[in-house]
């Protein structure tokens, strides 16, 4: 039986620009991860959130988003256990009702496995597109996280501050989970200290495992606070499984919880084969 102290979480391909047979993929593709990943135990897979992307910004950030609402929806179809984790949706672009009513049939749907991946946004554009507002994003976002858990699984949600507001209204269906898990991206310190705050973990964007423990050292997060965390290297658990291993432990020393597959794969098959043996590996652990 595995002793290790991590959980495993793929990054899903396909839902976003990456390998060039990931690219080309369906959601066929990515179904079949999902029912691997669920079949082998792994903690999440995710999907982000991007409306429209100025083409001046594809060259950093990519060009492919698929909407997580609509992909979790399918996969929860097609899988028992696995969780569903956004990565993450912007906050200010949404009423947190509106958040509550579509994740809150997504985790009825799921059965109880939604993971709310949440951020502040930092895409002007994207903001101005859709008429949000963007210079107080912090402090609005940060109100609708009190909102969101305020609001999550109760069919009568009521909630009063400075920007939202409600109270007399219906929302059904709701979350089945009674504390829908919410977990808070970005990439920096600020993030982490709102994640410690007014979540239930962190998931940072871009941020060095080294860099991210340095970090956990200056909060105090609350008992059961979840680290989501890439490897300190890239993974090839089919070809090295023992560095595999010692990688694996290195990451979960610096503060992860739970540490997101990452390798490179030419094909579907042997993407599928490394979840296989990640997933082998750490359970010999």
């Amino acid at each position: 039986m595995s002793t290790a102290s991590f959980q495993l979480s793929i990054g899903s391909p396909v839902v976003t620009s990456g390998a060039r047979w990931a690219d080309e993929a369906s959601i066929e593709e990515l179904a079949r991860v999902a029912e691997i990943g669920d079949r082998l135990g792994y903690h999440h897979l995710t999907c982000s959130e991007h409306i429209a992307l100025p083409a001046s910004e594809l060259a950093r950030r990519g060009s492919r988003y698929w909407d997580p609402l609509a992909t979790f929806g399918y996969l929860a179809a097609r899988t028992e256990r696995i969780r569903f984790a956004t990565n993450v949706l912007v906050l200010p672009y949404h009423h947190p009702l509106e958040i509550a009513k579509r994740y809150g049939t997504l985790d009825k749907v799921s059965k109880g496995r939604v993971i709310l991946g949440v951020g502040v946004g930092t895409l002007k554009e994207e903001f101005d597109l859709i008429g949000a507002p963007f210079d107080d994003r912090g402090p609005r976002s940060d109100d609708a996280l009190k909102a969101l858990r305020a609001s999550l699984s109760k069919r009568l949600p009521e909630y009063h501050g400075p920007f939202y507001n409600f109270e007399g209204l219906v929302v059904d269906p709701c979350a089945v989970q009674e504390h829908v898990p919410i977990w808070v991206g970005g990439r920096t310190l600020r993030s982490l200290r709102r994640a410690a705050t007014l979540a239930d973990g962190w998931c940072p964007f871009a941020v060095p495992p080294r860099h991210a423990a340095e970090w956990l050292q200056l909060v105090d997060a609350p008992p059961g606070f979840e680290v989501v965390l890439p490897p300190i290297e890239r993974l090839d658990p089919v070809g090295e499984t023992s560095k595999t291993q010692e990688i694996l432990g290195r990451t979960a020393a610096l503060g992860a919880t739970i540490i997101m597959a990452g390798f490179a794969s030419a094909s579907l098959e042997q993407y599928l084969e490394q979840l296989e043996a990640l997933a082998a590996a750490r359970s010999a652990m």
